[in-house]
C-alpha cells in the first residue's frame, strides 16, 4: 500500500463514499474469512473508554440462525440475506467496579499500585454517576463503525441493524447468561443494487468554530 498521506486521504475518503446502508444483499455471494477477520480486526483495534474494550463479537453464517435473526430484527430481510451478521455485545457485568475485569483492564493503563488505585477510585466514581450499560453500548458504537468502515476499504458492504429485540437476538444465538447486552447487529455481504445517491448536511450547517 502507498505510504503517501495524500493517497491514504483519497482512499479513506473513497470508502466513506462507497459505505453506504444497504438492504439488499447479493443472493450467494459469500465475504471470504479473511475479510471478514479483517473487518472484525478493525472493531477490535478500536479506541475504547479507559481501555475497557467493551464488546465481544458474535458472528452468524447459518442460514438458519441468520433467519432467526432476522425475525428478533423486525423481520428486516438483509439480515437474512447477508453473508455474515455480526452480533455485536457490549460487557455489562464484567464492568462492575469491583470485578476482576475491570482490575485486569485498568492495570494495564497504570504503571504502579498507586497509579492503579487511583484509576480504579476514579472508575467507580464514574460507574456510580452514570449508566453504564449505555456507556459501554456507545463504546460498542464506536467499534461498529470502525467495523463497517473497514468493510467499505475491501469493498465489502454492510447495514448497521438498531431495531431489534434484544432478547429474541440473544434467543436466537443461543445465549443464556445476560451478563452481556446487544449494542449493534452488522449485516455484511455484496450489494444486490447500486445506491442512491449519499445524501449529507454540508459541513457548513453542522459546524461552527470557537
Amino acid at each position: 500500500m502507498d505510504d503517501d498521506p495524500a493517497t491514504f486521504r483519497e482512499r479513506f475518503q473513497q470508502a466513506l463514499q462507497f459505505r453506504h446502508a444497504c438492504r439488499a444483499f447479493e443472493p450467494g455471494r459469500r465475504v471470504a474469512q479473511e475479510d471478514i477477520e479483517y473487518v472484525l480486526e478493525a472493531g477490535r483495534l478500536s479506541p475504547s473508554s479507559l481501555g475497557l474494550e467493551h464488546w465481544r463479537f458474535v458472528v452468524v453464517q447459518d442460514p438458519a440462525s441468520k433467519e432467526a435473526l432476522q425475525q428478533a430484527c423486525a423481520g428486516q430481510p438483509q439480515v437474512g440475506s447477508a453473508s455474515a451478521v455480526v452480533v455485536i455485545l457490549a460487557r455489562e457485568q464484567d464492568l462492575a467496579p469491583d470485578s476482576e475485569y475491570v482490575a485486569t483492564m485498568l492495570r494495564r493503563e497504570a504503571p504502579g499500585p498507586a497509579e492503579f488505585a487511583s484509576l480504579l477510585d476514579f472508575y467507580r466514581h464514574f460507574a456510580q454517576h452514570n449508566d453504564v450499560t449505555a456507556w459501554s453500548i456507545a463504546q460498542c458504537h464506536i467499534a461498529a463503525a470502525n467495523l463497517m468502515t473497514a468493510a467499505a476499504v475491501i469493498g465489502v458492504d454492510s447495514c448497521p441493524i438498531g431495531a431489534f429485540s434484544a432478547s429474541a437476538v440473544l434467543d436466537a444465538l443461543g445465549i443464556t447468561s445476560r451478563a452481556d447486552v446487544v449494542a449493534l447487529v452488522v449485516a455484511l455481504g455484496y450489494r444486490e443494487h447500486a445506491p442512491a445517491p449519499k445524501q449529507r448536511l454540508p459541513l457548513s450547517d453542522i459546524v461552527e468554530y470557537r
